[in-house]
């Protein structure tokens, strides 16, 4: 993940990143990476210039399905709300 996250700042797209669906255009991808059975994933975007904002990170614990579960899109949208406001100088 945090090579991913490296890439991400050098401008580029690592192969386990796609994009997340629901935020239209936001700019929103997510890394997933297995292991040792278990599924993790990181939320990020690098809409605004010159920084990568992590939103969440978290274990998907579904078993059924690949959907991010809907507390955990909450979480990013509401942290995508925040990094936009760091982002224009209005965050704390």
């Amino acid at each position: 993940m945090g090579y991913a996250l490296y890439v991400a700042q050098r401008g580029g797209k690592h192969r386990d990143t796609k994009t997340l669906s629901g935020f239209g255009g936001a700019g929103v991808v997510e890394v997933i990476k297995d292991f040792r059975g278990d599924t993790f994933r990181a939320a990020n975007t690098v809409r605004y210039a010159g920084a990568v904002y992590v939103l969440h990170a978290f274990q998907k614990k579904s078993k059924t399905g690949r959907e991010t579960p809907r507390r955990d899109i909450e979480l990013i949208e509401q942290r995508l709300r925040e990094a936009e406001d760091i982002a224009k100088g209005e965050g704390t």
